[in-house]
């Protein structure tokens, strides 16, 4: 390992708090090719055992310091280009990982615009400048004379070029910048005011309208709120730090005499700072406030991603889906346990055709002719009206009635996938079937839809597009590698998602699949076209391939340590497919199977997948049902308890769907009795609770709930 080499990792590891040793495998698998998932589950000798944050953190660390060595690279080019490129220069800037000081170094040497100091400099104030800038004694106006004539027509002219070109010393100076940085740091304030004539328009920021608050205690939510009333033209935003107090240190650095020359820098001081210094670090310090809001939101915009990906699946279950409405009729789908279409009509149960007797025998002929176990109704405009329809019918226990989440479905059903899919059926129809397939298994049709199309983010059109992205589709990749993929069933853009595969080989695995039937056995897959080594190595243990020629084949056990499996069957004196799903009465020594590259984490892991084979970490699915008495806002009553479905976390409470249009909030501070500093800790997203009626805004369309004492 180089010592550069060496440097780097040190980095990242400082900047994550873990070993370099560690820090520096994982760093080496990122860069083979190796997945967040694959590394996380199985290299655990190689990274200590890291856990996919840990190695997501040390990925992102990885990006960032690689981005900060390209930029020194062009930084140096362009020094060396210009001819100004000294040893010192190169080994401070080869020293700096800090982006923020990088340019700073760089300030000075950086091709400018023509500037106020550029024009000066042409026309020869610069020695003039520098005279100034030395503050010794002597005549001042001595001093200029000599700089008259030409485009320099007085005397006031004069000093006023020297000054820029003093105030642009100040602003390029290092230290000038970073007492101003500390002065911002220390004590920056976030304030707002409404644009003038704006006040009826921007109603919904009538908070922001005269606020102020220490930027360190800005919350990220309310950060993107005034940064989002500012973007629509409501909102002037400023970030100021402690104006005077910065003032005066920068003169007590710079104005080091007491003289008219040192009254000069002075005033050239005072220009840097409230005209280049203060402006340009209030950029640099709104685009780093608002970073870390973007950070924020998009981590609690994950958390609820994941949480809605995970839901609990109903499984491989016949369903009856359906997607309600009142003037176009509920479409009705019948889904075979595949979640293949086998059926589908409308029917009329709601004004204005009130067809209720017609509906309520086709959906009963439907469960019957099909052997549907349960139905799945959409919770979008009709649907709680056509939920209440279904239940009256009373087709009996054995059919279970869900209320299924609707966001997005029309995203779906006008998709390429979805013509794709079904390329004869209406748009309501598809929607019908996504929801019924969302009751069976909401990861596998849920990552067909664009996660910002699904309600679960806030302000996730106001932060930065590519880290949402990157940070949603690594959230999509985590949570369908910890379910794993039935290779036999999944369609293509569910298998992109594992890890390893990917657009390209997905569609070649689906392909190979309809030429040649079901895979038997997971080295199969290396006979897809494209389908190598190093991606069967990172795909093969998160694919699954129920009653195939090998029991390994449908667990978690990855094919590298079948022999790990075979061996603890061998010594047991049982066939393998006995092993697999029994749980040992005694604990084997696990320590004679312990190779070079294979230690006793894998050896855990192998054991532990032996005794619960494929286990799904999703929970169980339950029957709920809303107050039958509350339809809508109207309804409602302070007092009231309910129950209700969380349908979206944030920081600063949850918001709680009780079966009526408005989805009501319930603040942090209604949580519990004690302090909550994360609501994630107390509720999750798709949880069921009771909640107590706060307080109803008709005007405003608006609900307060709470939990305490329910």
């Amino acid at each position: 390992m180089t010592t550069t080499t060496t440097v780097f990792y040190s980095l990242i590891a400082n900047s994550v708090d873990l070993p370099v040793r560690q820090v520096g495998h994982t760093v080496e698998l990122l860069r083979e090719g190796a997945t967040i998932p694959f590394i996380s589950r199985y290299r655990k000798e190689m990274t200590g055992g890291l856990d996919e944050v840990q190695v997501g953190h040390i990925s992102d660390r990885l990006n960032k310091f690689t981005e900060i060595a390209g930029r020194k690279d062009v930084i140096l080019a362009s020094i060396a280009e210009q001819g100004l490129l000294t040893d010192s220069i190169r080994q401070r800037i080869e020293a700096s990982w800090d982006s923020r000081v990088l340019e700073d170094i760089y300030l000075p040497y950086k091709p400018k615009r023509v500037t106020r100091a550029e024009l000066a400099r042409r026309r020869g104030l610069e020695p003039l400048a520098g005279r100034l800038w030395r503050q010794g004694e002597g005549d001042l106006g001595e001093s200029v004379r000599d700089f008259l004539g030409g485009e320099v027509a007085s005397e006031r002219d004069a000093l006023q070029g020297a000054r820029d070109i003093l105030a642009e010393w100040v602003s390029e100076s290092e230290e000038a910048r970073r007492m101003v940085r500390q002065a911002f740091e220390r004590g920056a304030v976030i304030s707002s005011g409404v644009v003038k004539g704006k006040e009826e328009e921007g109603a919904k920021y009538r908070d922001y309208f005269n606020f102020s608050e220490p930027l360190k205690r800005c919350s990220s939510h309310r950060l993107l709120a005034l940064r989002r009333g500012e973007s629509e033209g409501i909102l002037r935003v400023r970030i100021s730090p402690d104006a005077e107090r910065c003032l005066a240190g920068l003169k007590q650095h710079f104005v080091t005499g007491r003289n008219v020359f040192s009254e000069q820098v002075s005033e050239a001081v005072e220009d840097a700072f409230k005209r280049l210094l203060c402006p340009g670090i209030e950029t640099e310090y709104a685009a780093l406030s608002k970073g870390r809001a973007d950070r924020e939101a998009i981590r609690v915009f994950a958390d609820n991603l994941r949480q809605l990906l995970l839901a609990p699946p109903l499984g491989r279950k016949r369903v009856l889906g359906i997607d309600p409405g009142y003037r176009s009729g509920c479409k009705l789908v019948c889904l075979d346990a595949q979640g293949d279409l086998l059926h589908n009509e409308t029917i009329y149960p709601h004004p204005p055709r009130n067809e209720r007797i017609e509906a309520a025998a086709r959906v009963a002929h439907l469960v019957s002719s099909y052997a549907l176990d349960a139905i799945a109704v959409g919770n979008a405009t009709g649907g709680r009206e056509t939920e209440e329809f279904i239940r009256g019918m009373r087709l009996g226990g054995s059919v279970r009635i869900f209320m299924v989440s609707e966001s997005g479905a029309s995203v779906y059903s006008a998709s390429a996938l979805a013509r794709e899919e079904f390329p004869d059926l209406d748009l309501t129809v598809r929607s019908a079937v996504s929801i019924g397939r969302r009751l069976m298994d909401p990861l596998a049709e849920l990552v067909k839809i664009d996660p910002e199309s699904m309600g679960v983010g806030q302000y996730q059109h106001d932060v930065d597009r590519g880290l949402l992205r990157r940070s949603l589709e690594q959230t999509v990749e985590s949570c369908v590698n910890a379910v794993g993929v039935d290779v036999n069933t999944a369609g293509k853009h569910l298998l992109t998602y594992v890890s390893g595969l990917g657009p390209a080989l997905a569609r070649n695995i689906v392909d190979y699949r309809s030429a040649n039937g079901p895979f038997r056995n997971r080295r199969e897959l290396l006979r897809v076209p494209r389908l190598g080594k190093k991606s069967f190595e990172q795909c093969a243990g998160f694919l699954r391939i129920p009653h195939g020629e090998n029991p390994l084949d449908n667990s978690a056990v990855h094919p590298e340590s079948y022999w790990v499996a075979e061996a603890l069957a061998r010594d047991l004196g049982c066939p393998l497919s006995e092993l697999v799903g029994r749980k040992l009465a005694v604990r084997p020594d696990l320590s004679k199977y312990v190779t070079g590259d294979r230690g006793m984490p894998t050896l855990l892991d192998v054991l532990e997948e032996l005794e619960r084979p494929g286990r799904d970490p999703r929970r169980g699915i339950r029957v709920f049902a809303f107050d039958s008495l509350v339809r809508r806002m109207e309804d409602l009553r302070v007092g009231y308890v309910l129950p209700g479905v969380v349908t979206n976390v944030t920081n600063f409470g949850c918001f709680v769907d009780i079966g009526i249009k408005e989805n009501g909030l319930v603040h942090i501070s209604e949580m519990s009795e004690h302090f909550v500093a994360d609501p994630r800790s107390l509720v999750s997203l798709g949880q069921v609770l009771r909640v107590r009626v706060l307080g109803v805004d008709l005007p405003r369309r608006r609900v307060l709930l709470s939990l305490k004492g329910v």
